[in-house]
């Protein structure tokens, strides 16, 4: 019985070529690694500690791989053509994340995609050399599709009630099952309800896989030659395509055509007329049950409704069933009259472009139709609405170019080695256009070059344009078809992951860059390589590439393990404190914790906030002493970590430290510019501070805190005045105006240095209509005696607070006869 996603040329070749008996072991270690990684290896942004030690795991997993191959290959290892170069040129890819550690924003983040850097060449490695085998070629490929169909259904069983057999199905071994529940499987959007997500939490990234894996499905469906093969590639066609927009994802709607245009060049006439068909079939039937299945799931996010969810898996099989019959038909019995019918003119100049151009204008053609008129309300609303907001000025699109402008901003003051991994997420606050809240750049490749600098992106770049050029150049000439049809899968894989990535921060998720990483390598084990000169193969050379990986495998293996026992630590320190009060119980874990890692961004939050507690019931200095010196050699390593400094400034406050405390807001006030609430207490700080030193007649220290806190104002007042020019389709992100707090101790701080017309307008800003409000009234009072001072008046505010409070009067006179 052939493949799946062979057919029949596969087949006898498997029956011709078996497995040694020393692949085994890792063959299938490698398949059980590929069906662990999805459901357990998440989005790593730096601060989800809740998905370190499976990341930690997946690297220990892969470091193992390596170790296994190694004991397999040593003999067998050689340096002869220029696929056994890219196995020595993988490894310079954590060679840049190491050395952008010395200059890393976050040492936390940094030494993580190290490892995982680490992990992935590792996985580039053996899949080279297991993927030369066209055995295990075939049962790899098999393994990855059944993967992504699991993983296709998982989230559909999720969508349509069934989220409980989903959680148990997994929950025995996924931390990211609650309750039974998996986390965010359908994640609810207050702006377009439910959003499918299936494993990644995340709608977009699930609409760049699905996006893949719908076009991997086509192609495995064109090349079976089987009833079985065609019928089961057939039959996922709809569930992808249905999950895809149950995404509401914009952005894969966007790349999924360009993704089959450029897949579509590869190809002959006779299949691209075979992928078009196939797309078509299967997006008409997507669209007949999308609203149904769409209003099902919509209800059943809201309450159990068993019917309901019956009533939609018959929907989706149904029409699953009959797209399937449908493909197999045109496999079975069109394919093979199109392959006879054109195949003699394939072979002519420029034959297999028409087909792409024709294809292109109508994409263009469907994009109208959906986009710029009422056809798109076949859709259901929530899709029709996004759809109907694809174009250059909503807010998703103007943010993303912003994003992009500033991470070349972070990129000039980094330019050669970077800013370490996870750059973006601890600078981006310092670095931001305006007060948006994300973590990723939403641009894979300007993160990476954030991250590792020109130097590293030159790396990376040169090696993945390599393994392109090198395949796509040995499959236009077809030196053996069946070989580079392998590649093709990986091809579109590799492809379609990297081209959505552009628009979003897919390769943020592990197992999303192990696909890319094992496409890589399925393109390079089949690529045309030139034979090495003789030299490259000398024992010395090969005996050196594997000592230096087992010694660069074994660090990597020592850390994740080090690292694992601190990821355990920390989670128990969690724990004990969901069902304890005991200081000692949850410290106990936590300095376990920051013995392995002292910088521990969560750990040291914890354990410094528990001794500052501590120390404002007893004011037992050994406490605050603890504190400071967890925070401070956590901020060592995490110069850039706001918490971490809050808890710094608590400690300062509860020791009764002001001018410390004070400093903390100074001196970092340029790495937060768009923070309101770091900016309020930074301007009222220096107020109290400078009112404190004119009472002790101190008018160095009193000028230099009143110059500090009008410069942080006049701050806020250009940012918030810049936020009025942003266009109007762009958010703003988090709140920034001038508060009450800041108007009043900015407005005091015009009036003491004699600025009364400035401090009228400033405290003018703070005003509300609650006069029974204490603060209102303070803001009120020191408005109205600024105007006075500046020899004007506003009688309506008057009277309103003195009909409030007659004693507030009084108060005014007092203010405006105050000598400054």
């Amino acid at each position: 019985m052939a493949n799946p996603v062979y057919g029949k040329k596969a087949a006898q070749s498997r029956n011709a070529e078996k497995i040694p008996d020393s692949l085994w072991v890792l063959v299938i270690g490698f398949i059980l690694f590929l069906f662990w990684a999805p459901f357990q290896v998440g989005l790593f942004n730096g601060q989800q500690t809740d998905y370190e030690k499976p990341i930690y795991l997946a690297v220990l997993l892969g470091c193992l791989m390596l170790f296994f191959w190694v004991a397999l290959y040593y003999k067998r290892f050689k340096l002869e053509d220029q696929r056994d170069l890219l196995a020595v040129a993988v490894l310079l890819l954590p060679l840049t994340y190491f050395l952008s550690l010395f200059v890393a924003a976050s040492h936390y983040m940094a030494m993580n995609m190290l490892l995982i850097q680490s992990m992935y060449a590792a996985v580039f490695i053996v899949s080279l050399y297991l993927l030369r085998q066209k055995q295990v070629n075939v049962i790899i490929q098999t393994a990855v599709l059944t993967v992504a169909y699991l993983i296709v259904w998982f989230g559909l069983m999720n969508w349509l009630g069934a989220w409980n057999v989903a959680g148990g199905l997994i929950g025995w071994f996924s931390n990211t099952v609650r309750g039974g529940k998996y986390l965010d499987a359908v994640l609810y959007d207050t702006n377009l309800g439910p959003r499918l997500t299936s494993i990644f939490q995340y709608a977009n990234t699930y609409a760049g896989f699905l996006m893949a894996f719908l076009l991997v499905a086509i192609f495995a469906l064109i090349r079976s030659k089987k009833a079985h093969g065609a019928l089961i590639n057939g039959f996922m066609l709809v569930p992808i395509i249905v999950s895809l927009l149950l995404t509401l994802s914009r952005g894969g709607l966007v790349m999924l055509p360009v993704a089959f245009v450029l897949l579509l060049l590869f190809e002959k006439p006779a299949r691209q007329i075979l992928w078009i068909i196939y797309l078509i079939i299967a997006g008409i039937a997507s669209l007949a049950v999308i609203s149904p299945v769409t209003k099902i799931g919509q209800r059943l996010s809201l309450v159990p409704d068993p019917s309901a969810a019956v009533k939609g898996w018959a929907y989706l099989l149904i029409t699953s069933a009959v797209t399937a019959v449908l493909c197999w038909a045109v496999q079975r019995f069109a394919a093979p009259r199109l392959e006879a019918s054109l195949g003699r003119g394939a072979d002519r100049r420029f034959a297999n472009l028409w087909l792409p151009i024709g294809a292109t204008v109508l994409v263009a053609l469907a994009a109208y139709l959906l986009i710029g008129t009422s056809v798109r309300s076949i859709l259901p609303d929530n899709i029709e609405a996004r759809l109907e907001n694809i174009n250059f000025q909503q807010h998703s699109v103007l943010e993303r170019f912003t994003f992009y402008k500033d991470a070349l901003k972070v990129v000039k003051d980094y330019p050669i080695l970077g800013a370490g991994g996870g750059g973006w997420a601890a600078l981006y606050e310092k670095y931001q256009n305006n007060p948006y809240t994300s973590r990723q750049a939403h641009n894979f490749f300007l993160q990476y070059l954030i991250e590792v600098g020109i130097l590293g992106f030159i790396v990376f770049m040169g090696f993945i344009l390599y393994v392109f050029y090198k395949y796509i150049r040995g499959f236009i000439k077809q030196k053996d078809k069946d070989d580079y049809e392998n590649g093709f899968f990986y091809l579109i894989l590799t492809l379609s992951i990297l081209l959505h990535s552009v628009l979003d921060f897919n390769m943020s998720y592990v197992f999303m860059g192990l696909l890319v990483f094992i496409g890589l390598a399925g393109m390079a084990a089949v690529m045309d390589a030139k034979p090495l000169a003789v030299k490259w193969n000398s024992s010395g050379l090969r005996l050196g590439y594997m000592a230096l990986a087992c010694i660069g495998a074994a660090a990597v293996l020592i850390v994740s393990l080090r690292y694992i026992g601190s990821a355990n630590a920390a989670a128990d320190a969690k724990a004990i404190a969901q069902i304890s009060q005991s200081y000692e119980e949850i410290k106990a874990p936590l300095i376990k914790t920051l013995k392995n890692r002292p910088s521990h961004p969560e750990s040291v939050i914890i354990l410094s906030s528990m001794d500052n507690q501590v120390y404002s019931q007893n004011k037992n200095e050994q406490f605050a002493a603890e504190s400071l010196a967890v925070l401070t050699r956590g901020l060592k390593d995490e110069p850039n970590n706001k918490q971490m400094l809050k808890q710094l400034i608590a400690l300062y406050d509860l020791q009764g430290k002001p001018d410390e405390a004070y400093a903390v807001y100074r001196d970092n006030a340029d790495k937060y510019k768009w923070d309101i609430e770091w900016y309020e207490p930074l301007i009222t700080r220096s107020f109290d501070l400078g009112n404190q030193a004119f009472t002790q007649k101190d008018s160095t220290k009193e000028q230099q805190y009143f110059e500090t806190g009008l410069a942080a104002y006049e701050h806020v007042v250009a940012g918030v005045a810049y936020l009025k020019t942003l266009p109007a389709g762009q958010m703003q992100g988090r709140p920034f105006a001038v508060t009450p707090a800041i108007a009043l101790s900015a407005g005091k701080m015009q009036l003491m240095t004699g600025k009364t017309a400035d401090a009228a307008a400033t405290l003018k800003q703070g005003l509300s209509d609650d006069y029974n409000d204490t603060a209102n009234r303070e803001v009120t009072r020191y408005y109205l005696a600024a105007l006075q001072k500046d020899g004007q008046q506003d009688q309506g505010v008057y009277d309103k607070l003195i009909q409030a409070d007659a004693a507030e009067k009084a108060k005014i006179e007092e203010i405006v006869a105050a000598q400054y």
